[in-house]
């Protein structure tokens, strides 16, 4: 909390989110404003959690001879709808993590959730609406509703990623160079940012609808 007391905005999404004109990160996104400034999401999203993905080494060539560096690729998210994915590179592990952690606060995106699966009618956000695919280099991810209590039916990299958005039932399908850890990652990540950006059918409006945000709308 401290950070977002010393924190000096320079955006005007900033400044809202300092006064406390917007409070949730709905509104955020549905403003169309860029997400610029990663104190934004501490302070809308103070639970989120870590997940590094991969650490890496990278090696190039300079004049002066073999330059070694690391790539972190990590995961953020509230398990709660709400995931970022970011990569970045360092002299060290450490900073490396921490530009990724920036990174994927920079690049957030709302998960839509929902009951879509003809195997459960249970109307809880546990799965997906509807299908979904991403794609990242040659890899191509997708994401299919399930059942209550099937689980993560992935590999454990999609797995991670899932997990800390707050899905908790899926099937999956995936293809291309999956031994590929970055792309893996990077394209499920591409299949639940689609899930914010699909215009719904009433049907899947219902399915991406749980029993709790019915009784909020009676009120």
């Amino acid at each position: 909390m401290d950070k977002i007391e010393d924190w000096k905005p320079v955006t005007n999404l900033g400044r809202l989110v300092k006064k406390g004109e917007v409070t949730d990160m709905k509104d955020v996104f549905i403003s169309g404003r860029p997400l610029i400034e990663p104190e934004i999401v501490d302070a809308l999203l103070p639970d989120l959690e870590e997940e590094v993905i991969d650490i890496s080494m990278v090696q190039r060539m300079h004049k002066s001879g073999r330059r070694v560096r690391f790539r972190a690729t990590v995961a953020i998210g509230n398990k709660n709808g709400y995931v970022g994915l970011g990569k970045a590179v360092a002299k060290e592990v450490g900073p490396a993590i921490r530009k990724a952690i920036r990174t994927a606060k920079l690049n957030m995106t709302e998960v839509t959730r929902g009951c879509g699966s003809w195997e459960c009618t249970c109307g809880e956000r546990h799965s997906l609406p509807f299908e979904v695919t991403g794609r990242a280099g040659s890899v191509r991810a997708t994401l299919m509703p399930a059942p209550k209590g099937l689980g993560l039916v992935t590999g454990e990299v999609s797995k991670k990623v899932l997990q800390i958005a707050g899905v908790k039932d899926v099937w999956s399908r995936t293809s291309g160079q999956t031994n590929t850890t970055v792309n893996t990652a990077k394209a499920t990540f591409d299949a639940l940012r689609k899930t914010s950006l699909m215009k719904l059918t009433k049907k899947q409006s219902a399915a991406a609808s749980s029993e709790k945000d019915a009784e909020e709308a009676k009120e």
